[in-house]
Parts: C-alpha cells; structure tokens; sequence
C-alpha cells in the first residue's frame, strides 16, 4: 500500500520549506512531491502542524546483543530507535562475542530484517576482540555489510597498528572510528578530572586523555592521507584541534552526544552513576565548546551512545558502575531543548547534524533528505511539545538515563522507515 503524507512542512539539510506540501511513498521511496496530491487508495497521514524531516541517523548505539540481552536486544533497541525519529543506527561492535568476524555481522543483519523496524548498520571491530594487539579482516567485514570500523569502549593506543589501521582502511575504503582515550591516564577513572572530582574524592579522567589521541590520529591522517571519525567528543581541547584539522582540508569528521551539551560534571555531585559514562560528563566551559562547535559544523554530526544497562548495574555506586547512559528516546528533546529552541541551530541544521552529515559520511546516497526517488525514511516532529521524561515512558530494555524527570520541548510524532510507519505516538 501507498503511503501519503499531507501537509507537510518539509525541513531538509539545505532549507526549511515555507509553505507545505504533500508527500507520495511507494515501495519504500519518495514517489512524489507536489503542493497536493490526491490518492484516495493511499493511508494518508495528516502532518500539518509538525516539521517533517528526512529519518535520523546515528553512528553511535550499543544494543548488546549478541551476549547482553539482557540489558538490550536488536529488537527492544530498534523501538527505541523508532521512538526517537531514528531510521538508521550503527550498533558498536563491544558486544559479546566482539563484532570481529562474517559470521556476527551476518547474523545481526539478519535479526535486524527479522525485526523489520529500523535499518541496523554493524560497526566492525578494528582489532580482534578489541585487544589491540591484531587487526581485523578489513575486507572480510566489509564484504558483510560493515560500514565503518572501531573498538568503541576501547582505544587503538598502539600508534604502529593504528597506523596500519589507517593504511588497510584506506585500501578497503572503510571508515575508522575512534574511541579517543590514552587508557594510561584513565585507569579507573570515575569522572571528570576538575574541582568536582577533587572535592568529591573521586578519580579523575583529564580532558587531555583525549585530546592526547585526536592530536595524534590527526597527525597520522595529514601523514597517511587516510580519513578518521571521531567518537563523542567531550572537550574544549579535541574540538580546537579538530577545527585546527579541517582548516587544513584533512578528512577528519566528529560527532557528540546529546549529554556532552546538556550536562556537566554538576551532575555528579549526587553521585548518580546513571551519569557516569565514557567520556565522562566535563566543565561548563567544554559543554560550550561543543555546542559552538556543532553549531560550526566543526562537530559533524549529533550521535547518542545508546549505552543500556541495567538497574543493578547501576546501582553498583560510581566507582563500580559500568559507564553509559540510554539516549535514542531522549535525543530529539535534548537537542530542541538545547540548540533550537534557543536558536542556536535553525531546523535545516538540525537536519544536517542529525541525518545528513552522518548520510554523507557513511555514504548513504538515498538518505539525509526529502527528495524524490530518495528513500522512504522520514520523521515527524512536534516541535512545541512539552513533556516530562519517565521511566514508564522508555522502550528500551534499560531506564538508566540522567534525563528522568527533566521536561523537554520537541517529540516525535511518527517515524517511517523504508516507506513503513514503525512508529506513532
């Protein structure tokens, strides 16, 4: 069946539309796009009020399975997805076993397809088993249908094997992404490393262990003339140096997360351990780096780090409890909140960070934007909805958010992916 959107106001990458218009999907694609469109066999959505924008995407979740499901699953992370706006998701390869080899990359694309919802996009490991010690068969994940690599959860410290990395990778043409963390300067780290970790007693993780390994992956892509993507970016420090990269032309991208401009190490004064992650929560004035940052286009893209445990996890107490937080059914609320309402990003931004940067980085040529013949994915947001985050509310299999309780403006509406409503409100 048909599917028509009316009354739609569409926001793409390059411009947000002024006068609204209806949408024609059929077999999964943008069919049409004119002023109004009648097709009386079509289920017909009436957008009118609403932004419409092409489906989200993000480089960065954690579903856990295969070995953890039960703190998330392929299918319990795809609602959560849907729910959020987004239609495609890059699940990182910390998984147990490690996402290393054919066989579990085949076999998550295929429970990805059995679910049906969003499209999941596995990330392959760069060193088998995330040791560091041996590189992955590069062509091998590739061939299965890996569009990047990384040992997210943990860095490719080894400067010789990240130098092989760059070089195999430039060969395969797949892309790196890293985890930046010098884990020497981390170990057993609890927090930011500032006053708060100071008066708190608790260890700290310095800014410097990352900007430490952005200024030497920058330094071996001028060197290699190889591409990298950096994972969750958290300080001032990586964000000028990154910018320092670009002025260059060198084929460095970023990415942030939606905590990382929204929180600071503040939050740790509770000592609630479902804001503990990796990197941890910094100082006021990184989190105004990073959204001057993603206002600049110098951060590319807003990613989630979708990082699900459960309650008795985190209930361990900051020096034990595993880092991460849940963010795919937060992210829209968050970046609203805190980027557009304030004017700081206008709506075609917001597109660009969240769908059309990440499309262009992974090389997705039919998605990031409304236009006919592109692929059906696309979401509906309320942009003026207030509502309070709840516990109750999550579909995840985990709740282990900061946001509980915090009110936010912006909700997703509907989410269509491949021409499919996967999600309504």
């Amino acid at each position: 069946m048909s599917l028509l959107i009316k009354n739609a106001m569409i926001v793409n990458p390059d411009k947000a539309g002024k006068n609204s218009q209806d949408i024609l999907i059929e077999k999964g694609l943008i069919k049409k796009i004119e002023s109004s469109i009648k097709d009386s066999a079509a289920q017909t959505i009436d957008a009118k009020g609403f932004l419409v924008m092409p489906g989200l995407i993000d480089m960065h979740v954690h579903f856990r399975e295969p070995g953890q499901e039960h703190k998330e699953t392929i299918e319990s992370g795809s609602k959560a997805a849907a729910k959020g706006g987004f239609t495609t998701v890059m699940c990182m390869p910390n998984t147990s076993p490690v996402i290393d080899n054919k066989s579990i990359v085949e076999s998550i694309i295929k429970e990805a397809k059995r679910v049906g919802l969003v499209n999941v996009i596995p990330v392959g490991a760069i060193t088998k088993g995330l040791k560091g010690e041996e590189l992955t068969e590069m062509f091998e994940l590739k061939a299965s249908g890996c569009l990047a690599l990384s040992d997210d959860g943990r860095c490719v410290t080894n400067s010789r094997l990240m130098r092989l990395a760059f070089e195999y990778a430039k060969m395969v043409d797949i892309l790196l992404i890293q985890h930046c963390e010098d884990h020497c300067m981390t170990h057993q780290a609890v927090m930011n490393e500032g006053l708060n970790s100071t008066i708190l007693g608790l260890r700290g993780w310095p800014a410097a262990a990352e900007s430490i390994i952005v200024g030497r992956d920058i330094e071996l892509a001028q060197y290699l003339g190889g591409r990298i993507h950096f994972a969750h970016i958290s300080s001032a420090r990586s964000v000028e140096l990154i910018r320092q990269a670009k002025a260059q032309g060198l084929l460095v991208t970023a990415e942030a997360c939606p905590h990382h401009f929204s929180l600071t190490d503040d939050e740790l004064k509770s000592f609630n351990s479902n804001a503990k992650v990796n990197p941890p929560l910094r100082a006021k004035e990184d989190v105004k780096a990073i959204k001057e940052a993603i206002k600049e286009g110098i951060i590319d893209c807003i990613a989630t780090d979708h990082a699900p445990h459960t309650r008795e996890d985190k209930e361990l107490g900051l020096d034990h409890a595993p880092c991460g937080m849940i963010g795919l059914e937060t992210a829209v609320g968050l970046t609203i909140s805190e980027l557009a309402k304030s004017k700081m990003l206008s709506w075609s931004q917001m597109v660009e960070r969240m769908s059309s940067a990440p499309a262009k980085i992974l090389g997705l040529k039919l998605k990031g934007e409304i236009k006919e013949g592109f692929d059906a994915d696309i979401v509906i947001i309320d942009p003026n909805k207030e509502w309070i985050v709840s516990e109750n509310d999550f579909v995840s299999k985990s709740i282990n958010s900061p946001f509980v309780g915090r009110r936010l403006n912006g909700k997703v509406e509907t989410t269509i992916c491949n021409g499919k409503v996967v999600y309504q409100a």
